[in-house]
C-alpha cells in the first residue's frame, strides 16, 4: 500500500509498504477514506518532535471504514465509518480514568499515531485500543464534516473546556490557523460576551470576517491596544494562544487582565521565556499541554446537531498519490490554504 513516510530529518517520501495487520486483540484495521495534513506533521519533518521515529508512516488526522477488529473490540465492527483519535489511550490507567488521556501510561500512550507508530497518510492504518481510539460517525454526518474530530477539533474543544469561559467574558484567541479556527468554533459554543481573534495573515483575517462576522479581528501590532479598548477590566478575561510563533506567548499574558486564565494550545518549536518578575502581580492561571482527546463522541453529536461545522476549512483536495504537492502548498501557505483533504481508497 502507499504510505507517506518519515525517512530522515527534513525528508518525507511516498513509499510502498505492507498492509498493517492486527497485533493485539484490542486493535482495529481502518481503511482510510479521507485524511489531512497537520502542522505537527511539519514539526516532525523539521526535527521539532524528537520522539518521532524515522521509518514511521506519518499522519494522525483521518476518517475511514473499519476493515478488521481484534477479538476484544466491542464498540466498532467491520463496515463502520469512524473517526480516528490522534491519541492512543488504554481507558484503564489512573490518567485515563481521570480524563487525562494524553498521559496514558501505555508505552504508546498519548500522541503515537504518525509519530511513534504508523499513522494514517496511507491506504490503511492499525489503531491500537480501538474501543477508545475510534468513534462511529453518524449516518447523517459526512466524512468531510467528521475529518477534524480526532485532532484539531478535539484540541479546540479541550482548550475551550479547560479555559473556564463564562458568558460575561472577553476571550482573545491568538492565531487563526486551522487549530485556531477550531478553537474559535468551540469557544463560540460557550457564548462569551465578546471574542477577539488576533491574526497577521490577510487571507485568514478575510476568512474569519467572511464566516464569523460577529468576531472582532485585530493584527499582532495592534493587539494589546485593541484588547484594552474592547475589554472592561484591563485585558481579556481568557486568552487562548494557538499561534506558537515568536512573541505570541508574551502577547498572550500581556493581553490578559489580572487573574485571567491563559491557555497555551500551541506547540512551540523553541523554549519560551517565563518572565516571572514581570508577570508576578497579574496573578495569572496558565494552562498548557497536549490535548486530552476524550470528547470525540460529544463533538460528533454537536456536528450532527449542526452546532459545529468545520467544512469551510477544507480549501484543497488531493489524492494520496499527490500528497507531495499537497505538502508543498500546506507548508508554504500557498493559494489561501487552510486545510487539505487527502483522499484515500
Amino acid at each position: 500500500m502507499l504510505a507517506y513516510t518519515y525517512i530522515e530529518h527534513g525528508k518525507f517520501g511516498l513509499l510502498d509498504k505492507p498492509m498493517p495487520d492486527l497485533r493485539d486483540s484490542r486493535d482495529a484495521i481502518v481503511r482510510v477514506t479521507l485524511g489531512s495534513i497537520c502542522t505537527s506533521d511539519l514539526h516532525i519533518k523539521h526535527g521539532s518532535v524528537p520522539r518521532a521515529v524515522p521509518g514511521i508512516t506519518v499522519g494522525h488526522e483521518m476518517v475511514g471504514v473499519v476493515e478488521q477488529v481484534g477479538s476484544s473490540v466491542i464498540s466498532v465492527k467491520p463496515g463502520d465509518r469512524v473517526t480516528v483519535n490522534v491519541e492512543t489511550f488504554c481507558g484503564e490507567c489512573f490518567f485515563c480514568q481521570h480524563g487525562y488521556v494524553n498521559n496514558c501510561t501505555d508505552m504508546n500512550g498519548g500522541w503515537a499515531l504518525g509519530c511513534r507508530i504508523d499513522g494514517g497518510q496511507a491506504e490503511y492504518v492499525r489503531v491500537p485500543y480501538a474501543d477508545q481510539g475510534l468513534n462511529r460517525i453518524p449516518d447523517s454526518v459526512s466524512d468531510e464534516q467528521a475529518l477534524f474530530v480526532g485532532d484539531v477539533l478535539a484540541t479546540g474543544f479541550w482548550a475551550a473546556r479547560i479555559s473556564e469561559i463564562s458568558e460575561e467574558d472577553t476571550v482573545l484567541i491568538i492565531g487563526a490557523g486551522p487549530t485556531g479556527i477550531c478553537t474559535l468554533l468551540c469557544v463560540m459554543l460557550k457564548k462569551p460576551k465578546r471574542i477577539i481573534v488576533c491574526e497577521k495573515s490577510s487571507e485568514r483575517i478575510r476568512f474569519i470576517r467572511e464566516h464569523y462576522p460577529d468576531v472582532l479581528v485585530t493584527i499582532p501590532e495592534n493587539c494589546r491596544d485593541f484588547v484594552l479598548r474592547n475589554s472592561e477590566h484591563g485585558g481579556a478575561d481568557v486568552v487562548l494562544e494557538v499561534a506558537g510563533v515568536e512573541d505570541t506567548f508574551r502577547m498572550a499574558w500581556e493581553c490578559a487582565r489580572p487573574n485571567a486564565v491563559v491557555t497555551v494550545v500551541a506547540l512551540y518549536d523553541k523554549p519560551q521565556l517565563l518572565p516571572l518578575p514581570d508577570m508576578y502581580g497579574k496573578n495569572l492561571t496558565i494552562k498548557t499541554g497536549g490535548v486530552d482527546g476524550c470528547d470525540c463522541a460529544e463533538i460528533l453529536r454537536l456536528i450532527e446537531e449542526g452546532k459545529i461545522d468545520t467544512t469551510p476549512l477544507i480549501t484543497h483536495r488531493f489524492p494520496l498519490g499527490k500528497i507531495e504537492e499537497a505538502y508543498h502548498i500546506f507548508e508554504n501557505r500557498l493559494e489561501g490554504v487552510i486545510k487539505i483533504a487527502i483522499e484515500g481508497k
